[in-house]
C-alpha cells in the first residue's frame, strides 16, 4: 500500500456536497454537518446542480455562513459536482457528503482517526437505511440484509478492515488527485469506480463500522424499480470498463432475471402447446417465489407484519430491476 504523509491531530476539513433538488432537506443537513462537533477548521462545499426547487437558493442563503461555500455544478452530473466542490476545497482531507443526509455527531473526528491510524487514501462506514412507512420500511430492511443487496461491507456492516468499496467516502487529496479525481462518465457507481482506480493505484480503502450514515429509501415502487434499473445499468458500465471486477455476487441478478424469463416463456408456450417438458419451465418462477418467502421469514422479526408483507414485491424488484438493467446496460 502506497504510505500518504501523516495527519497532524486535527487536520483541516473539507466536506464536499454534490446537491440536486434538496431542498426540503439541505438546511437541516449542512447544519448537522457544521454542528458535527470536530474540534479541527472545517469547511463545506456545495456543488449545485440546475435543480427544480429552491435548492439553489437555500445553498445561497447558507453561504453566509463563511464556512460555507457554493460552486456550480451545470451538467447536474453527480461526479462533475464532486470534482467541482474538490476543486473548490482548501484542504486535504475531503469528506464527501450527501445533500439529504444528516451526519451523525463525531463521524468526522472518526474519519480523521481512521485515516491517520490506516494509513488508507479513503476511509468509511455504512449506511444505514431508515423509515418508518411500510413500504420503506420494506426497502430499508431489504436493502440491509444479504437478500437484498448482497453482502458488501458497506451495506450490512462487518469487522474493520480492507475493503473494495465504502459508503460516501472521506479521502486524502494528493491520492485522489492522483488517479484524476472522479471519472465524469459513470453518472451512478462513481464511489465504486474511483475505489477501484485507487485499489489499482496502490492506495489502501478502509472500512469502519462506526461510520454510519442514516438513509431514507425511496418510497414508491415506481422510484425503487428505476432506481435499481438505473444501478444495474452502471453496474454493467464498470464491468465493460473494468472486466476483471466480474464477480458472481454481480452476475447473480441478470442471471436470475434472464432464467425468470426463459422459465416463464417456457411455461407459456408449454401450455399451449400442452409439452411437459416446456410446462416445467415453471418449475423456475415457483422456485424463486418461494425463496423470496424464505427470505421474507428470515427478515419478519426486523421488518415487522406491515413491512414483511411488502417485502416479496420489494425484494422481486431490487432483483429483476437490477437484472434487467444489468441486461441492458446504458446503451
Amino acid at each position: 500500500m502506497i504510505e500518504l504523509p501523516p495527519l497532524p491531530p486535527l487536520p483541516a476539513v473539507s466536506i464536499v456536497v454534490p446537491i440536486r433538488n434538496e431542498a426540503p432537506y439541505l438546511e437541516d443537513s449542512v447544519q448537522a454537518m457544521l454542528d458535527c462537533g470536530y474540534r479541527g477548521e472545517l469547511e463545506v462545499i456545495l456543488a449545485v446542480a440546475p435543480s427544480d426547487d429552491d435548492t439553489e437558493a437555500i445553498a445561497t442563503a447558507l453561504a453566509n455562513d463563511p464556512r460555507v461555500s457554493v460552486v456550480p455544478n451545470p451538467s447536474g452530473k453527480t461526479p462533475d459536482g464532486l470534482n467541482a466542490a474538490i476543486s473548490a476545497a482548501r484542504h486535504d482531507v475531503l469528506i464527501r457528503m450527501d445533500g439529504h443526509a444528516r451526519m451523525p455527531q463525531g463521524y468526522v473526528d472518526a474519519a480523521v482517526e481512521a485515516l491517520r491510524e490506516t494509513g488508507a487514501a479513503n476511509v468509511g462506514g455504512r449506511m444505514v437505511p431508515q423509515a418508518s412507512e411500510p413500504f420503506a420500511k420494506a426497502i430499508a430492511v431489504a436493502m440491509s440484509s444479504v437478500w437484498g443487496l448482497g453482502g458488501a461491507g458497506h451495506r450490512q456492516g462487518g469487522t474493520a478492515g480492507p475493503a473494495e468499496s465504502v459508503y460516501l467516502g472521506s479521502f486524502r487529496r494528493e491520492a485522489v488527485e492522483a488517479v484524476g479525481l472522479y471519472d465524469s462518465h459513470f453518472v451512478r457507481a462513481q464511489d465504486w469506480e474511483l475505489n477501484y482506480r485507487l485499489r489499482q493505484a496502490g492506495y489502501g480503502i478502509w472500512f469502519v463500522p462506526e461510520m454510519q450514515v442514516p438513509y431514507s429509501p425511496r418510497t414508491s415502487w415506481r422510484a425503487l424499480a428505476r432506481q435499481f434499473f438505473l444501478t444495474g445499468q452502471w453496474r454493467r458500465e464498470v464491468v465493460k470498463r473494468y472486466p476483471d471486477t466480474r464477480s458472481l455476487r454481480y452476475l447473480a441478478a441478470p442471471v436470475l432475471t434472464l432464467a425468470l424469463a426463459v422459465g416463464v416463456v417456457a411455461g407459456v408456450v408449454g401450455f399451449v402447446l400442452s409439452n411437459p417438458v416446456l410446462l416445467a419451465g415453471w418449475l423456475i418462477p415457483l422456485a424463486y417465489a418461494g425463496g423470496l418467502l424464505v427470505a421474507t421469514a428470515s427478515l419478519f422479526s426486523r421488518a415487522g407484519a406491515s413491512a414483511a408483507l411488502r417485502l416479496p414485491v420489494v425484494l422481486a424488484t431490487m432483483h429483476l430491476a437490477w437484472g434487467a438493467g444489468f441486461v441492458r446496460s446504458t446503451r
